[in-house]
């Protein structure tokens, strides 16, 4: 008993010493976050004319599908030969899907044309529907230059809620080079063609929605006159 009482003094000794000396400090790199700016409020119609009419129907964003190896929080790149990888030692603060539905969410506000823009996890009712699916959002290191080229496709449908009508399919793509082979080039070069793709969505989605709207009927508030018969 004696004997096990000292080592176990030992022991304990030997790890305060340890502690003091910084022994089990970690000198492992912190991992950064990042994050993505969503487009700055854009009228989703001619440049210097009117802005278009309100839509007067809402439309609720899907919680968006991912392909393959995007369902993460991992800042991806796509290698020669088929290969995807990550950049070490940082992420998105959320995975891609999240981010891609936020903002969404924040880019159909800002157009002003719908009168409300909802998320997946809204309580309130909406008129459409817009399902997005990620099919790229990775950095691409094969097209032969020091820096990656940023790409960002989105595969859109929208539909009627109401009945699960299916008005119109789209796709809604950027890219960008980043200027360095640096990874705040790189996230930079993320937020211009995630913003290039998400300004397009939106412009094809309220065309979607303004396409898709009833027509109101023809004379339905001038009536045809009655013909009368000439006199005898």
């Amino acid at each position: 008993m004696k004997g096990a009482s000292g080592i176990a003094c030992l022991v304990a000794l030997l790890c305060a010493l340890s502690a003091c000396s910084g022994l089990f400090k970690s000198t492992a790199r912190p991992e950064q976050t990042y994050y993505l700016r969503s487009p700055a409020a854009a009228s989703a119609g001619a440049e210097g004319g009117a802005a278009p009419p309100p839509l007067g129907v809402s439309v609720r964003i899907g919680h968006p599908l991912a392909a393959p190896g995007l369902d993460s929080p991992h800042i991806m790149l796509v290698q020669a030969d088929h290969r995807m990888n990550f950049f070490a030692d940082s992420r998105w603060a959320a995975p891609a899907p999240d981010m891609v539905e936020a903002l969404a969410v924040q880019t159909l506000r800002a157009t002003g044309l719908w009168t409300s823009v909802e998320d997946t996890a809204s309580p309130f009712p909406s008129d459409y529907l817009l399902q997005i699916s990620v099919r790229r959002f990775d950095a691409d290191y094969t097209e032969g230059g020091a820096a990656p080229v940023v790409h960002v496709a989105l595969d859109c449908i929208i539909g009627r809620l109401e009945g699960r009508e299916v008005v119109a399919t789209f796709s809604a793509a950027g890219s960008a080079s980043a200027g360095a082979n640096r990874l705040h080039e790189v996230v930079a070069a993320f937020e211009q063609a995630s913003g290039s793709a998400l300004e397009a969505l939106a412009q094809q989605a309220a065309q979607a929605a303004r396409s898709a709207a009833p027509r109101p009927a023809q004379n339905a508030d001038s009536p045809v006159p009655s013909i009368s018969r000439p006199s005898q």
